[in-house]
């Protein structure tokens, strides 16, 4: 690897699977040193262990404004610093606009929509106070158009993160911060979330099939795609990016 984050401190949520535990990993090979976050203690717990001294987990509920204070304290006291948010944890409890529950849907808006609102605003003062630097929400294909009727809550608050990065990348740019925000489209991503929707169909894999056909490059993606972008938007390299949001979804939104 080429050190693109050397010397780096980030926080990823969601770290325990799929697009999260790419990008612990990622960053760590190119120098970081990487708080994982997962409200799953195990998954969270195993992948710190995987990645090895250079990575350490804390259990997060995104959702919770206190649990924010206690990770970037933590992060601090761990390595010291901190200059990368990866904010990638969510929620896609599935439900129609008129099968979902009030419940369900305050759930998903919770994690997916206040989750980010409070991980940027508990960073920024302590990002710019150490000079600067990233923060990456994970976004989705399903914020650039109508959601799945399955997934009525998900798109709405994919939609919301959308619009809210460049809230974030303009007040930190023109307050002097030296953070840039930036977000990620993923289209369909080989991820246990994804998975889990597809066993719920009556034909996974003919799904599996359809889905990967919809993309011009013919599959369905990697987590380890997504946690390349996400390299990119947090190294230097894109040190004159903010405001901008990234598709990685094989060509669907192209097409």
């Amino acid at each position: 690897m080429t050190g693109r984050l050397k010397e780096k401190v980030a926080i990823v949520t969601g770290g325990g699977s799929g697009m999260g535990r790419a990008t612990a990993q990622k960053f760590v090979a190119e120098g970081a040193r990487v708080l994982i976050t997962d409200i799953d203690v195990a998954a969270g717990e195993a992948v710190a262990s995987e990645i090895g001294e250079n990575a350490c987990f804390a259990h997060q509920d995104v959702a919770d404004e206190q649990g924010w204070e206690d990770v970037v304290a933590e992060v601090q006291r761990a390595f010291g610093s901190l200059h990368i948010l990866v904010n990638n944890a969510a929620s896609a409890i599935e439900g129609t606009p008129e099968s979902s529950t009030l419940e369900e849907w305050r759930r998903v808006l919770s994690v997916n929509v206040e989750g980010i609102y409070l991980g940027c605003k508990a960073v920024m003062p302590v990002i710019r106070d150490y000079g600067g630097g990233a923060i990456v929400n994970i976004c989705s294909r399903a914020a650039l158009g109508g959601a799945p009727p399955q997934l009525a809550a998900y798109g709405a608050s994919k939609g919301a993160v959308r619009q809210y990065t460049k809230t974030i990348a303009t007040w930190c740019g023109r307050n002097g911060y030296n953070i840039r925000c930036n977000s990620i489209n993923p289209g369909a991503i080989n991820t246990p979330m994804l998975r889990a929707s597809m066993d719920a169909t009556p034909d996974p894999v003919g799904y599996t099939k359809n889905m990967a056909a919809k993309a011009p490059l013919g599959r369905i993606g990697e987590p380890e795609d997504i946690a390349n972008a996400v390299l990119f938007l947090a190294s230097d390299e894109a040190g004159f990016i903010t405001g901008a949001e990234l598709n990685v979804d094989g060509g669907v939104s192209a097409a």
